[in-house]
């Protein structure tokens, strides 16, 4: 995918190298660049204090996707309907992610991220007390809404404070938060709520929430790179214009929320397929089939070195096809080939993403918060689609539906990709032509 330079206010992406068209690298940090480093001051602890804020974000988001059978039972609603307990938060997310993001350009990273935690455990407390569905959505929206300001502001606190080298590694400990939370949460709720119901299981999450916020704030350093700059929205609307018109950026952006799709749509159903035959499952085993989570930990965390071996553009077709295997396999009605499938699409996700939200970072040297929260805003509106796309597509289909809608949005990650893997080598033959033409 080539990159292109977008104005004064816009990103100024770098050009891509020959082995890897599709996504473009980072210039090589100077020797006294003073950032964070792997084994240098600092950065284990701002590490560890990433990764918790991915697990209180994951846990909290997706605190109902597992409990969504139950849900239903309560409120006495259908499946698509009780999917807007994900939706709700995921699509708010969204939509605030850009102008949170915008906020901590002028107030810091770290102020931000902390106030969104701080408001998004408040409201995980009152969760459990919901009376209705609606008011559940309506919290869980709000939720959303109050997490949106630390994806993309972690993003950009990480490529300003960590060497360019080391930013897809320190991403990929901070996606690993997201898919631990992710994990643990859903385990935790499945075996509460098989115990005492879905109200108690979000509430232990939201107290785990509150710890993991804790330690948060405690454990992120200071930032050391970060220069505040004015809250005006008409610069904010330029730089948004300015990447949006970046092709590099807008297909990593595409990659993203097709990715997610996926992952929305079958994490959202698979709860609902295995309480009915053959599989029967109670719901604390249901919970326990999210370990595969932590297949996603250990490929994010692996993402720096499948860039380093295969290129950008070959792990994410490496996590493509893996993806894609995954959904088939778990067409069987043997559970261990389900299983199985959970485990690929899971390895294929968590990797996929890891490189696209690192190259949005690395991509971005203007406006990074706002890069990132395009991407973040994209990202969760897949999430919020394929929830609520999967959810219709397994009422209509089974779950033959909801792989269908899996199977497209995989094959739209090829085409993007491999749509700029073409353009950047039509943009290479251009620039070679124009040079001889001009040595001539």
């Amino acid at each position: 995918m080539p990159a292109a330079s977008t104005g004064a206010s816009a990103t100024h992406a770098v050009a891509p190298a020959p082995s890897s068209p599709a996504l473009s690298p980072s210039p090589s940090a100077p020797a006294s660049d003073s950032r964070m480093t792997p084994g240098g001051p600092g950065y284990r602890r701002m590490s560890f204090a990433l990764f918790l804020a991915g697990v209180a974000t994951f846990a909290l988001l997706y605190s109902t996707q597992a409990l969504l059978p139950l849900v239903s039972a309560d409120f006495g609603v259908s499946a698509s309907t009780a999917s807007w307990t994900v939706s709700g938060a995921t699509g708010a997310l969204a939509l605030f992610v850009l102008p949170l993001s915008a906020l901590s350009e002028r107030f810091g990273r770290r102020a931000v991220m902390t106030a969104s935690l701080t408001v998004a455990v408040a409201v995980g407390l009152l969760v459990p007390f919901a009376p209705s569905v609606e008011v559940l959505i309506a919290l869980r929206a709000l939720q959303g809404a109050a997490l949106a300001g630390l994806p993309a502001s972690a993003m950009a606190f990480l490529a300003e404070e960590v060497r360019p080298k080391a930013l897809v590694a320190a991403i990929g400990m901070f996606v690993a938060g997201n898919s631990i939370g992710g994990m643990s949460g859903r385990i935790v709720t499945g075996w509460v709520a098989q115990a005492w119901g879905w109200r108690a299981a979000v509430g232990v999450v939201g107290i785990v929430a509150v710890l993991c916020a804790v330690a948060f704030r405690v454990l992120l350093p200071a930032p050391r790179h970060f220069t505040p700059g004015p809250l005006s929205p008409k610069a904010l609307a330029r730089t948004v214009r300015g990447h949006l018109s970046n092709p590099l950026l807008c297909r990593l952006y595409a990659i993203g929320a097709l990715f997610m799709t996926v992952f929305g749509a079958v994490y959202t159903v698979i709860g609902y397929r295995l309480t009915e035959a053959p599989f029967s499952l109670p719901q604390g085993v249901i919970g326990s089939i999210f370990l595969v989570y932590l297949v996603g930990t250990v490929s994010s965390a692996a993402a720096g070195k499948l860039v380093a071996r295969l290129g950008r553009r070959g792990a994410l077709y490496l996590a493509v096809s893996t993806t894609a295997g995954g959904l088939l396999l778990s067409l069987s009605s043997s559970l261990v080939m389900v299983l199985l499938g959970l485990v690929l699409i899971t390895a294929g996700f968590f990797a996929g993403h890891a490189v696209a939200s690192s190259s949005v970072s690395r991509t971005a040297t203007e406006g990074r918060a706002q890069a990132s929260a395009l991407y973040q805003s994209a990202y969760y509106l897949g999430s919020s689609a394929g929830g609520t796309l999967g959810a219709v597509a397994f009422h209509a289909g089974g779950w033959a539906g909801t792989v269908s809608l899996g199977v497209l949005a995989v094959l739209g990650v090829v085409s993007v990709t491999a749509w700029g893997s073409h353009a950047a080598r039509v943009k290479e033959r251009r620039e070679r032509r124009a040079f001889v033409a001009r040595s001539c």
